[in-house]
Parts: C-alpha cells; sequence; structure tokens
C-alpha cells in the first residue's frame, strides 16, 4: 500500500471514529431517561413532582425517571452515556471538569444543600461541633458524593483534617436511620424526611443545618446551590429542543412549589413517599420549601462559593482553572419576568 492510500485510510479511519463520538440529535419523541440521586428525598421532589404535575407530557417530553441511593452513582450512569439527565447537586458539574469531563446544570432546584448534619443522641454529649469530629465515624450517602464533599469541608473548617476521622458509606432514608441506631456512625449527613423521623423518634440530634440560607451561610459562607437537573454539555448543544423544554417544565414546578402549601404538594407525590406517617412528610416539606429557587435560575455568587469549598480539599479542582461558565446555564430557562 502506497503512503498516500495509508495516509486515505488513516483519514477515514479518523473521521470514522469523530463521527461516533460527536453527538447527535435525539429524535423529538425520543424517551430522556433522568437518574436521581434518590427519588424520594424531598431535595430532589422537584423530579417526582414535575412528572406528577403532567409538565414533562405538557412539554411533549417522554421522561423516565430512575432512582439511584447516591448522587455519585447517578453521576457515573451519566458519564457512561446509559442515562441523558441528572437529578443530582451541582458541585458534581465542577468535579467532573476538574476530571476532564463536560456536564452543566440547566436548572438549578436548591439555593443550598438541604442537607443536616444530625449526631446520634447517645454521641452528642461529646460531640457538640464538628470540630469533636476526631476519631469518630461519619455517614455520608456514598464516597465522593455530595454529602462526602460537605462532610469534608465542615470539618477542616473547623480544623479537622481527613485522617482524623472515617467516612463510612451508609446511603440514605433506612440504612441511614439503621447505622444511627447500631452506632456503626456517631454523625452523618442526610436529608428530609429522614432528619424529622429521626428528630421524632430522638435518636438523632442537629448538628449543622444547611436547609436554610441562614444556616448555610453560616456553615460555608455563602450560598450552596445544590440540588440541579445536570446534562452533558454535549447532549445539551445537539439537543436544544428539549434541553430547553426540560427546564421549562422544572420552572414551572418552581413556580408551583412557591404558589402552593406543604400539603398540596404532599398530596401530588407517591403514597410510599410518606407511608403511614403523613403529617411528618408534611412537615418535613414545610421545613425545605425555604431551600428552592423560584425560578430554576442559578443563584449569583452560588458556583464561586461550590468552587471555593472544593478547592479546599481537592487538590485537582484547585490545581485546574475551572471555568464556571460551563459548569451551569440559566439559556435553556424562560426569560427572566
Amino acid at each position: 500500500m502506497s503512503s498516500l492510500a495509508r495516509r486515505s485510510l488513516l483519514a477515514s479511519a479518523l473521521c470514522a471514529a469523530f463521527a461516533l463520538a460527536a453527538p447527535t440529535a435525539q429524535a423529538a419523541d425520543a424517551p430522556i431517561t433522568i437518574m436521581v440521586g434518590g427519588i424520594n428525598k424531598i431535595i430532589y421532589l422537584p423530579a417526582k413532582l414535575t412528572e406528577a404535575l403532567g409538565y414533562f407530557k405538557d412539554e411533549g417530553l417522554n421522561v423516565e425517571l430512575q432512582s439511584q441511593p447516591a448522587g455519585v452513582d447517578a453521576e457515573n450512569q451519566l458519564i457512561a452515556g446509559a442515562v441523558q439527565g441528572v437529578v443530582g447537586f451541582y458541585d458534581h458539574t465542577i468535579d467532573l471538569q476538574s476530571k476532564g469531563k463536560e456536564v452543566e446544570a440547566i436548572a438549578v432546584f436548591g439555593k443550598v444543600p438541604g442537607e443536616v448534619e444530625m449526631v446520634s443522641t447517645k454521641a452528642a454529649p461529646t460531640f457538640k461541633s464538628m470540630a469533636d469530629a476526631k476519631g469518630k465515624t461519619l455517614g455520608v450517602t456514598g464516597l465522593g458524593s455530595s454529602t462526602d464533599f460537605l462532610t469534608r469541608y465542615l470539618a477542616l473548617r473547623q480544623g479537622v483534617e481527613s485522617k482524623d476521622y472515617s467516612l463510612l458509606p451508609v446511603g440514605a432514608g433506612n440504612s441511614f436511620i439503621a447505622a444511627i441506631k447500631q452506632d456503626r456512625i456517631q454523625a452523618g449527613m442526610t436529608t428530609e424526611p429522614t432528619i424529622s423521623q429521626l428528630l421524632k423518634t430522638g435518636d438523632a440530634q442537629v448538628l449543622v443545618d444547611m436547609r436554610t440560607e441562614e444556616g448555610t451561610r453560616a456553615a460555608l459562607g455563602g450560598l450552596y446551590p445544590a440540588s440541579s437537573l445536570y446534562v452533558a454539555n454535549s447532549w445539551a448543544d445537539a439537543n436544544k429542543a428539549q434541553a430547553s423544554k426540560l427546564a421549562r417544565a422544572f420552572a414551572k414546578t418552581m413556580q408551583y412549589i412557591h404558589t402552593h402549601s406543604a400539603e398540596e404538594i404532599a398530596d401530588k407525590m407517591p403514597r410510599d413517599y410518606y407511608g403511614s406517617d403523613k403529617a411528618l412528610y408534611v412537615a418535613a416539606i414545610k421545613s425545605s420549601l425555604p431551600m428552592f429557587t423560584q425560578d430554576g435560575r442559578m443563584p449569583e455568587g452560588g458556583p464561586e462559593t461550590v468552587l471555593k469549598v472544593l478547592a479546599t480539599f481537592k487538590p485537582q479542582v484547585k490545581a485546574k482553572n475551572i471555568d464556571l461558565s460551563k459548569t451551569y446555564t440559566n439559556a435553556f430557562l424562560p426569560t427572566a419576568k
């Protein structure tokens, strides 16, 4: 084979490879699979609520919601190409950019994490702040999850290094509660309705509360946008119509949340989300309402706080020149009024 023929063959192979790698636009009615990092967590309530209100269908979308107990597992599904979107924490977009992968939040649900560091009642007498975390085992949903990121930062801010305590992945809900009751963890980070369940039984107490703007600013130094819908930047570029429809559906849900009571919202959710204690679930929603955005837009200054938190203990994030403009966009949302 001549050198010219070999170059021609190589060029053809490269073109084929690029064609396979390039994102392709989906058919308008093609299913869109969204993985939720714990679909029954109230921080991610907008996902199921949007489905229940019929807003996906109103936009002509065929959306399937799936659930993984930890956000990091949902993130892995997106990277593998198994799903088109993730409802998880915005901080993953920054962490992934430091690893050479570009994903962006196209609708932001939470201005704050909605997370609470709970300390077991048994450990509480000697565990009064994160400065007391030395020698303790702390629960997170999964290693590499947002609860992992936040736990490390809260401890470090109180002068406690990662080597001074242990992190144990215990999931959420019943598995988290069991870990507290069995003393496998002395404290851990979780969300509603698990928080309210532990407070009701008296098995744990609030140590650090990031359900409100005030509590989050005190703990993290600013707003920390968290629960959001994020997708691969390449998917959004190739599927602008679907991305806009998804963002618009979620924006309508955020408006619904701010114009309806906790009771009305709970009525839209599946019965197995609250079981035999709907009153506790309603109370948990009510305590969570302040954390939600009104329109799905990224809160001003939020990305900078998240970057500061991650760069504090993640050398790879600190070493990279993170372009925050590639980690979120408001472009697919309806024009702000």
